[in-house]
């Protein structure tokens, strides 16, 4: 089956901005393309609660997941984006849902910049815009992965 087809099935989405301390989520509809932030959970050195996690995932049951990679500005692997990788891969083993990377350069920054131009709080530890970030990774990859119609 060529990647098309199958991710053609995918409907639902949850995409995530992998961090140490924290883990933005938000959730995506491809027949709309849109996305929503979700509040971020906690994480400790990248690693989630994964019984949080569980009943995020049972309330809105993605059909998939996509999880930011930070890469380097000229496109190498980072050790974030090794760290990241590695959690997709569990999401796909422990959740059994195909798990995708998006290249997320510059997903943080312009979530930030996107709070500023709202006349938000310039606290990004106080105010996370990790679940913001979540939500450009998802859009992009969706864009990046137009679902045919039937």
């Amino acid at each position: 089956m060529s990647d098309v087809a199958i991710t053609n099935k995918i409907k639902t989405l949850m995409g995530f901005d992998f961090g140490t301390q924290r883990i933005g989520i938000a959730t995506g509809q491809r027949l709309t393309n849109g996305a929503s932030a979700l509040n971020p959970i906690k994480a400790k050195d990248g690693i989630p609660n994964w019984d949080n996690l569980q009943k995020i995932i049972d309330e809105w049951q993605p059909d998939a997941f996509v999880v930011g990679l930070p890469l380097n500005m000229d496109g190498s692997p980072s050790e974030m984006s090794t760290r990241a990788a590695k959690f997709a891969r569990r999401l796909e083993g422990r959740y059994h849902r195909p798990a995708y990377t998006q290249d997320e350069r510059l997903t943080s920054y312009e979530a930030k910049g996107m709070v500023i131009e709202q006349g938000g709080n310039r606290d990004f530890g106080a105010n996370s815009v990790d679940g913001l970030a979540a939500e450009l990774i998802l859009q992009s990859w969706m864009s990046e992965h137009p679902r045919e119609q039937d």
